[in-house]
């Protein structure tokens, strides 16, 4: 299937972008977007993408099933494989992060659990920097390792320290370009780099920075992972997940190393991916053997709803960053923070990345330490009144979470060090409401955090009396 990407061009006109004029055009990731992968139903003439709520699709003949499982002709068997629904946001994902093709699942774990499964087997391991999200963190130190794979991970982000633990055994490096909720950015070209001299791809996950701020394939990335959950959908309704592969990766380039890929598939008639798919072999066999024999399908309901968030995504990127600094800049100046984690800021340490990576736009995501440790910064989360308490992000609300007690709560005292949580850590992630109500509600959690009600909150609580 045809992917319409920012600097594609050809011959005919294509009338799967109505933009398309047949002559070479740039389509910005804003107009991407809304109009990416999207047609005018060819039967009803409806614009918005049609909701496809059905099971099945039904075969011309046993001929054309046959030609269907045998993935020599394109078409929809079944909704657990792919769906037109689906299909429309699988194409605006890979135009957008600038990739081959695409996959969407039931939730962004699934889209990390599928990524690697694509590539692991017993005896096999994964090379991960230590700065995870908790499920994560939870899925390669303990739920892999029971199925024979091992996760070694680099007591840094740096990629020499990630190059150290690779061996023949490694199928993939995996990172998040930006950390949850740790902050920290990946030196994506550098983790890039250790990661194909040694033989093996890349593995990305980019939910907080999206591909309005990062493309991670620009840097040497080879296949990207979302929690469509976040940012994408955008308004905390609908839980689903991506992944792009951007075609570059060569799989054949040591034999034997990934077979799965390069030799006969005995789950589906002996076909090999690499041949019958070219540069898109990843994404392929991670549909045809992990989506199609563990079922963790997206809903066509939810990818239509992703499908909405996406067309606001880029105007609501600006104003979470909007807010996001003027966030850090009262934080910073308050006597009862102890300390502000934001990537924006000159004296981070990930303040040369952000820049090279993010282009210095910063994050909508803000940890910070609250004066007191963990129980002023259990006082303050309890506090909060306008921001919502879960452990979601990327939501139109600001939302708000205490790591230590929630998300990493199962994680020991040295895995919450390696993965930057810290008792009083408070992350925060910071929504569309106007910038004075969100400071008023941060200003009268952190009164409470000390024991004390601030003038605001005892106001307010005299007027609801």
């Amino acid at each position: 299937m045809h992917q319409v990407s920012e600097t594609d061009s050809g011959g005919e006109e294509d009338a799967s972008h109505p933009l398309w004029s047949g002559r070479e055009r740039v389509l910005r990731r804003e107009t991407i977007a809304i109009h990416g992968g999207h047609r005018i139903d060819s039967a009803t003439r409806a614009v918005a993408t049609p909701i496809y709520q059905t099971v099945g699709f039904g075969f011309d003949s046993a001929e054309h099933g046959a030609a269907l499982f045998d993935l020599t002709v394109q078409g929809h068997i079944y909704t657990r494989i792919d769906n037109p629904t689906n299909a429309v946001l699988e194409q605006r994902l890979a135009q957008l992060e600038g990739g081959v093709g695409a996959l969407t699942v039931a939730s962004g774990a699934s889209a990390i659990h599928y990524a690697l499964a694509n590539l692991i087997e017993a005896g096999t391991n994964i090379v991960s920097v230590p700065q995870l999200y908790g499920a994560t963190y939870t899925l390669l130190a303990h739920l892999l390792p029971k199925q024979g794979v091992t996760s070694r991970f680099a007591h840094s982000d740096r990629p020499a320290a990630v190059a150290a633990l690779i061996d023949a055994n490694t199928r993939a490096v995996y990172c998040e370009s930006v950390g949850n909720p740790a902050g920290n950015i990946a030196d994506l070209e550098g983790l890039a780099e250790v990661a194909h001299q040694a033989g093996v791809p890349l593995i990305v996950d980019n939910t907080v920075a999206t591909p309005m701020l990062l493309r991670p394939f620009e840097y040497g990335a080879d296949v990207v992972v979302h929690s469509m959950t976040k940012f994408m959908g955008g308004h905390g309704t609908t839980v689903g997940g991506g992944i792009i592969d951007s075609g570059n990766f060569d799989w054949a380039r040591e034999p034997g190393r990934f077979r799965m890929l390069t030799e006969p598939e005995p789950s589906y008639h002996g076909v090999v991916y690499t041949k019958q798919f070219g540069q898109a072999a990843f994404v392929a066999r991670c549909r045809t053997v992990c989506q199609r024999n563990t079922g963790s399908t997206l809903a066509p309901l939810n990818a239509f709803l992703i499908l909405q968030g996406l067309e606001t995504l880029p105007l609501r990127m600006e104003r979470h960053l909007e807010n996001a600094r003027a966030v850090v800049a009262f934080l910073r100046s308050d006597r009862r923070i102890a300390w502000v984690n934001w990537p924006g800021l000159p004296d981070s340490p990930f303040y040369p990345l952000c820049h090279k990576y993010l282009g210095g736009r910063g994050i909508s995501l803000v940890t910070f330490g609250v004066v007191g440790g963990f129980e002023a910064g259990r006082r303050m989360f309890n506090a909060l009144r306008l921001f919502t308490r879960m452990v979601n992000m990327g939501d139109a609300k600001s939302l708000v979470t205490h790591p230590a007690s929630t998300t990493h709560r199962q994680l020991s005292a040295e895995e919450h060090r390696k993965a930057g949580v810290r008792p009083e850590m408070i992350r925060l992630s910071v929504g569309l409401e106007h910038i004075d109500d969100i400071l008023a509600d941060l200003d009268q959690a952190l009164s409470a955090s000390e024991g004390r009600t601030s003038m605001v909150a005892a106001t307010e609580s005299a007027v609801a009396c």
